[in-house]
């Protein structure tokens, strides 16, 4: 590569010589040094393009630092890919015999770039048109795409560094021009011009970035590949002084010495990372089982004999975690209490009854059982609690049955219950078991424990019910948000939409479905055998529920609530390898819909496979922040009363609904004020 007035692609006439003791290459490899420039210049601009979700100049600093410095890196290594298939070429009897060393490695590393450009960039675009559907072909895809950019960055930086050359001749500048450093500007202006060439194409350009904090961003960007450079240099630094220390002059030797630094180096990042891990997770495991002060007093006060946690229970108050006692003491009472109790602040609270939000009695008393992760030491002697618990309250005479995954603190969200309860005036038993300690985002390795827990917890259930007379039968649904909508599809993986049926699943409402829940694609994706489409929706908002037509809404049984913003449900592994749908070509437009989460994807959002991949990952940390009483992003509290209603096919006026909505959201009032 020809920068500053010489030839940097050059190796030393001898091929290797002598440093402070040891062999040492030339410095022929920092040429891939700055093709990784020109890479991480030419993506900086598309890490500032809009993405689901607004986000803080701190969001932007880590999404452009790592975009970049990824991009940085992955340059690198295939330039240096480049740089040895050059360097062998070099060595070929096609070149005169007159051109010295330094003009065969030149031209051959030109010649190489210039061929795998449109060899790596057309093997991507083929792979692209022709679909990517499994790992190895995004593997493939990435890789060539990586090749072909990295050689096309490379050709533009030599023919710019020819250029400037020319220039700095003709103007007599006396080589202060080809002194310039050119990677960066050659990447800025390579993504310009490949940017204004796809806004004049088919596809959506950038589009407004009202919402991205540009300089304030990029500034913290900088910061952020600062650090990372930091550690990258002192890590380097240390495998060199390491190298240095090898007997001998065998070059090999010190090769091999500098490799162990490095393991030595990330085996000791390991080890410190691990135990770092294990003490944050005890922290957090330790919070979830605190007990809020004023509760201590609960059992028997704030609880009844139909829930689990009350001193009638099997299941110990003790052993519920905070999630679990918060459930508690959260059920809707049937009938307003005579003597409700007092609240650590001196309120009393609100009647929200069954009887008084509904306007006629209840039927039954609402049943809540929950097994705590503590409530006993195997999953399987949790479930057989779980049946005792149901035998006990006698949870089988209840109309509906209502199986919930909870999320990884055990948290089982409040207004689908509460709403539930309403809707069959208290005729409804709900299932609870806890599968972990730690929030979702920390429990993602408890995925399988919770599976096989709730697993065999249906299958007994199963039993039971087919056990019973026909016309006794409870209905059985399922309720799953986020990873416990995740942990609760799990159960069904393999087998389609004919898992619910063989489970004796009558109907299921899942919301904010993360998008690592193979079942769900496994239903929303290619046709299988084992798959009725007409028995699933995914949908925004209720509108569109409704928008399907009385027919095809009657046949639906199994609903994915994922609001279109919310970047839990789009955020995975395959974004650094794959275009997902949601950002293909038939992609719903952005629209904003009164009182909902707004539907389709931002136009400037593309993919793009590692800023993509770092965007959705903000979004997805950024959908979580909790906010007002709101149907947006991954709260879905506002939505559920009518999906609740509908899903399961529950009854009630258009007046009892309004009530119910502004019951459960009275109802989360009071619970932010009492838990938060």
């Amino acid at each position: 590569m020809l920068e500053g007035g010489r030839v940097r692609r050059q190796v030393h006439s001898r091929p290797l010589e002598r440093r402070g003791g040891f062999m040492e290459q030339s410095d022929f490899v920092h040429t891939g040094q700055k093709a990784g420039l020109v890479m991480a210049a030419f993506v900086t601009p598309s890490t500032l393009a809009p993405s689901l979700s607004k986000r803080t100049w701190q969001d932007q600093g880590i999404i452009t630092g790592l975009a970049t410095g990824t991009t940085y890196l992955m340059a690198l290594t295939a330039q240096d890919v480049l740089d040895v298939i050059a360097g062998s070429a070099a060595t070929w009897p096609i070149f005169p015999d007159s051109w010295s060393a330094a003009r065969r490695r030149t031209v051959a590393t030109l010649g190489c770039e210039l061929a795998m450009a449109p060899l790596g960039l057309g093997l991507a675009a083929y792979l692209d048109r022709r679909g990517v559907s499994t790992p190895t072909d995004g593997v493939l895809r990435q890789g060539a795409w990586r090749m072909g950019a990295t050689a096309l960055s490379g050709s533009a930086l030599i023919g710019a560094t020819a250029g400037v050359r020319r220039l700095d001749r003709t103007v007599g500048a006396g080589g202060r021009l080809a002194a310039l450093p050119l990677s960066i500007p050659v990447g800025l202006a390579t993504s310009a011009v490949v940017e204004r060439a796809r806004r004049a194409g088919t596809e959506p350009g950038l589009g407004a970035a009202d919402d991205v904090p540009t300089l304030r961003g990029l500034a913290a960007g900088g910061g952020v590949l600062a650090v990372l450079y930091g550690a990258a240099w002192g890590e380097r630094w240390t495998a060199e002084q390491v190298r240095r220390l090898a007997p001998g002059q065998d070059l090999g030797a010190g090769l091999a010495w500098q490799v162990a630094s490095h393991a030595v180096f990330l085996a000791g990042a390991g080890v410190a990372f691990n135990a770092l891990w294990t003490r944050v997770m005890q922290r957090v495991e330790a919070v979830t089982t605190t007990v809020d002060p004023w509760m201590r007093a609960a059992p028997g006060v704030w609880t009844d004999p139909m829930v689990s946690g009350d001193p009638a229970s099997l299941v110990p108050w003790e052993s519920l975690g905070r999630e679990g006692r918060r459930h508690a003491v959260t059920y809707v009472r049937p009938a307003p209490v005579a003597t409700p109790p007092t609240l650590p602040d001196g309120s009393v609270p609100a009647d929200l009854s069954i009887a008084t939000v509904m306007g006629e009695p209840a039927r039954a008393h609402p049943i809540q059982v929950f097994v705590g992760l503590d409530s006993a030491p195997t999953p399987s002697e949790r479930v057989d609690l779980a049946i005792a618990e149901m035998d006990r309250t006698d949870a089988w005479s209840r109309s509906l049955l209502m199986l919930v995954s909870p999320t990884g603190t055990g948290y089982v969200n409040y207004v689908a219950i509460a709403a539930a309860q309403y809707l069959t005036r208290g005729d409804v038993a709900s299932v609870t078991m806890q599968y972990s300690r730690r929030p979702s985002p920390l429990s993602l390795g408890k995925v399988r424990d919770a599976r096989e827990q709730n697993r065999l917890l249906w299958l007994r259930i199963f039993q039971r019910v087919r056990a019973m007379s026909p016309d006794e039968r409870p209905e059985v649904v399922l309720f799953g948000e986020s990873l416990g909508a995740h942990t609760s599809q799990d159960v069904l993986l393999g087998w389609g939409t004919l898992g619910p049926q063989a489970l004796g699943i009558d109907r299921a409402l899942w919301i904010g479905t993360p998008g690592g829940s193979k079942w769900m694609h496994e239903v929303t994706g290619a046709p299988r055998l084992d798959v009725d489409p007409a028995l699933v929706a995914v949908v925004n908002d209720h509108e569109q529920l409704m928008a399907l037509g009385d027919e095809a809404r009657a046949r639906v049984r199994y609903v994915l609530l994922s609001h279109d913003n919310d970047g839990v449900t789009k955020f995975g592994l395959d974004l650094l390898n794959r275009r997902p749908a949601w950002l293909g070509p038939d992609r719903p437009l952005r629209e904003e819909v009164p009182g909902r989460s707004p539907r389709g994807i931002p136009a400037g959002m593309r993919w793009r496979p590692v800023t993509t991949f770092f965007q959705t990952l903000i979004d997805m940390k950024n959908a979580q922040v909790p906010g007002a009483f709101a149907a947006w992003a991954h709260d879905y509290r506002a939505d559920l009363p009518e999906f609740i209603r509908d899903v399961y096919d529950l009854q009630c006026s258009e007046e009892q609904m309004q009530s119910i909505q502004a019951a459960v959201r009275r109802r989360e009032e009071f619970r932010e004020g009492a838990f938060e």
